[in-house]
């Protein structure tokens, strides 16, 4: 009997946060697409914490969902609690987070896919890859799965999260699964290994968490959300939601001390563990050795849902022993008598080095294989989503015999996450900051649709009813500036009026009531437009400079051995990422300005 066979133009392998957004975006831009899970109960599932968005996740958040992405839209619709961080500092580093209730958003995701046209979801176990041979490249035609099925698709989507050979360790314990209550994915890896790339382990962990009816909140600080809360999608208004408080607590010396004499029976510090955690998230046993001077570390008790009692403990991420958890939250004011739920745990797990990457997260190695996600060595739900959202993209689009999209480090986050990682690669657990990004102030998490979503329309990745909603805003924009043009007051126009530090929105409305009429989201592009015009043009004016690298292209195939003059360690790094233009060429480590004048001159020497 032949096995079955199934034919699609985009295979995505994982239902994680970067496969659903891979296979949405290419299902939106007309490509057959199977999305193919070990698990459909766990379609969009938070494995870690309960929220979405924060500091530079949030403008991440904000440009998925300008580009037509579902992450914005499935926690509006789900959200618990909103608030806008940053609120004091300027707009740049404004940055919306959310507590979302964990099983109404996996199932808000899930119901998303489901409902996508050109969109099939499958239980699946997939074992291995499918290629063949074209001259000398590689390319995937497909995969195998478990029960000797096949496939067979062009091209092929990694997003495998930390399920690769994944390890859990609590104390001295070990179990295999990349998640509580879920098993590993050894095929994969050793199918990759076949291909050429390389394969290295990163580590990441998860807190406790607790029976909320055991807590005494009466010891602990109220944090309540946004009195007004602020949707993620542009596509909605306004949001209509009763929030749920969350809680601050706080370690102590006592809660150090017990730590430190329990450090040898820590897989971090016992040699259990081996491979790198996320510096940025570290576990409160690397809070305690690195921070020694700090007398108490401050913990969030963060509600996972509307309907269940569990509440997550952000800020205790820990592989420590059961027996030291459970003594640890004694300690601890208002958790004395805490319950817990889970116990927490780290994960070790492999990852595929993302300098094998062009970027448009395609693999280098083989023709038609993208990585999106935690393979690529990140860490977030929100940096997945969007890696997964330009691998669909791309797929979808070299099925269709077009050129890549590659968004540029003036234009999203996206991009700027992107370029770090085929560019510099990882050494730890990327995280997105807004430090990361040398234009931010162009890139703030308001203006997201401005930015991109025209480019998502022309691309097929925004429909037509977000691309009129777009337009209507910009001329609500365009009217409100010829307005501020052509009235004056204090013998200035109003424009230049509202550039005083002292004048607000509200001033300008006295003066010219007509304004009062501008919707409260025009209002704010026009209100940061004109108070920041002299910042942002200079950022503009860098944007300009650095384009004339930006477009100066290097080949796919170019010989940079062939280059005699150049550095032997530039030669080495050069040949390892293979930049595809003289500005991603000047961002690699250790490569120097005269290396780049020295490719320059032998790029336009060969033409």
């Amino acid at each position: 009997m032949n096995p079955s066979e199934y034919e699609y133009d985009v295979l995505v392998i994982g239902a994680g946060h970067a496969g659903t957004e891979a296979a949405l975006a290419a299902a939106r831009m007309g490509a057959k697409v199977a999305l193919l899970t070990t698990n459909l109960d766990t379609v969009g599932q938070m494995s870690c914490n309960p929220a979405i968005g924060g500091i530079a996740k949030g403008q991440i958040v904000r440009e998925i969902d300008a580009l037509g992405g579902a992450m914005g839209k499935a926690i509006d619709a789900t959200g618990i609690q909103f608030r806008l961080l940053n609120r004091r500092k300027g707009p740049a580093m404004h940055s919306p987070r959310a507590q979302a209730d964990k099983k109404l958003y996996q199932q808000e995701i899930k119901r998303i896919v489901e409902d996508q046209p050109e969109l099939d979801l499958r239980q699946e176990i997939v074992e291995e890859i499918l290629t063949e041979s074209v001259g000398e490249r590689t390319r995937v035609v497909g995969v195998q799965v478990k029960g000797d099925a096949k496939y067979n698709a062009p091209t092929v989507i990694l997003t495998t999260g930390t399920f690769l050979q994944a390890l859990m360790h609590t104390g001295e314990a070990k179990t295999a699964g990349g998640r509580a209550g879920e098993g590993t994915t050894a095929g994969i890896s050793g199918a990759l290994k076949r291909l050429g790339f390389r394969l290295e382990r990163f580590k990441t962990g998860t807190p406790p968490r607790l029976n909320g009816r055991t807590i005494d909140y009466a010891r602990t600080e109220l944090q309540p959300g946004d009195d007004v809360p602020q949707p993620f999608s542009y596509m909605n208004d306004s949001l209509n939601v009763e929030q749920l408080p969350c809680w601050i607590t706080y370690t102590n010396e006592k809660v150090h001390e017990l730590i430190r004499n329990n450090l040898a029976r820590a897989p971090m510090y016992s040699g259990q563990i081996q491979s790198s955690g996320p510096r940025y998230c570290p576990s409160i046993e690397d809070k305690v050795v690195r921070f020694a001077d700090k007398e108490q570390h401050q913990l969030f008790l963060e509600p996972e849902g509307r309907n269940t009692h569990e509440v997550y403990v952000n800020g205790v991420s820990t592989s420590l022993p059961r027996d030291v958890q459970d003594a640890i939250f004694k300690l601890i004011p208002g958790l004395e008598n805490a319950q817990i739920m889970r116990y927490g745990y780290a994960v070790e797990y492999d990852f595929s080095p993302p300098d094998q990457l062009w970027p448009s997260l395609e693999t280098k190695n083989v023709r038609g294989l993208y990585f999106a996600g935690q393979i690529n060595g990140t860490t977030g739900y929100e940096e997945a989503g969007a890696q997964g959202l330009i691998a669909g993209a791309n797929a979808a689009r070299q099925v269709a015999g077009h050129e890549p999209i590659i968004l540029n480090r003036d234009q999203a986050y996206i991009g700027v996450l992107v370029d770090d990682l085929v560019t510099c690669g990882v050494d730890e657990p990327y995280r997105m900051f807004t430090s990361r990004a040398e234009y931010r102030l162009l890139l703030r998490q308001d203006n997201a649709d401005r930015r991109l979503t025209q480019l998502g329309y022309e691309v097929g990745l925004v429909g037509n009813d977000r691309w009129q909603r777009l337009q209507k805003k910009e001329a609500e924009i365009l009217y409100a500036r010829e307005l501020l043009e052509s009235n004056r007051t204090e013998g200035v126009t109003l424009t230049k009026y509202l550039r005083r530090p002292e004048v607000t929105w509200e001033t300008l409305c006295g003066v010219l009531p007509e304004l009062r009429s501008i919707s409260a989201d025009a209002t704010e592009q026009v209100l940061y437009d004109v108070k920041y015009s002299g910042y942002v043009a200079r950022q503009e004016q860098q944007v300009e400079r650095q384009k004339r690298l930006t477009n100066k292209r290097i080949p796919e195939t170019f010989d940079f051995a062939a280059i005699t003059q150049l550095r032997m360690e530039a030669k080495e790094k050069l040949t390892r990422v293979r930049p595809i233009s003289l500005a991603q060429a000047s961002r690699i480590s250790g490569i120097t300005p005269a290396d780049v004048a020295l490719l320059l001159a032998h790029l336009e020497g060969k033409r």
